[in-house]
């Protein structure tokens, strides 16, 4: 179904089929994804899972996606990897609320939600930061700073303009996968 080197758990395709049923149903009233047919959720559920491929996977236990919106990538992310605790941030009531209604749909247990904007809650130690066409990558480091440990990595979903996103930075790796460029950074310190 999806083009992954990555062993997904038990289940998973049922959920992404549960997932993507929801997703259309609700999108149709409440608008909470750009992603209109099945075909285009499909893709966005591709997209999150490509990291699988090169993530260092054996050292995250703790992860946070900023501006998770429908799931993209965090909620896709938590499903696949189910010894990860993540937290989903998203200030939008209603996508806050769909991803609520998937946690406990699928009985995600590996899952916190907060309806909050991420640099205003009280910060914890994080292993994996992810997001995905929430701002550019400077404005991202700034957000999530206090998450931020010597040990943790960075996966920013990023378009075309990533090479002008890193200028100030060491340290990373941009994966290309269809359109998507994925911004890997093990070390946020600047040049």
């Amino acid at each position: 179904m999806f083009e992954n080197n990555y062993l997904l758990p038990e289940g998973f395709y049922g959920n992404c089929e549960i997932f993507t049923n929801l997703i259309l149903k609700y999108n149709r009233v409440h608008n909470i994804t750009g992603s209109k047919n099945k075909t285009a959720v499909l893709e966005n559920i591709e997209d999150s899972l490509y990291p699988l491929k090169f993530l260092p996977l054996e050292n995250i236990k703790t992860a946070i996606d900023i501006g998770t919106g429908a799931g993209f990538p965090g909620l896709i992310l938590a499903m696949a990897l189910p010894n990860v605790h993540f937290t989903l941030f998203e200030p939008i009531a209603k996508k806050s609320s769909f991803l609520h209604l998937i946690k406990t749909t699928l009985k995600l247990k590996n899952i916190s939600v907060t309806t909050k904007r991420v640099e205003q809650t009280k910060s914890f130690q994080a292993d994996l930061i992810s997001s995905r066409a929430v701002t550019n990558t400077d404005m991202l480091i700034n957000l999530c700073k206090e998450y931020i440990t010597s040990k943790t990595l960075l996966l920013f979903y990023k378009g075309e303009r990533v090479v002008e996103e890193v200028t100030n930075l060491k340290n990373y790796k941009i994966y290309n996968h269809k359109r998507r460029n994925y911004l890997l950074i093990k070390d946020v310190n600047p040049c």
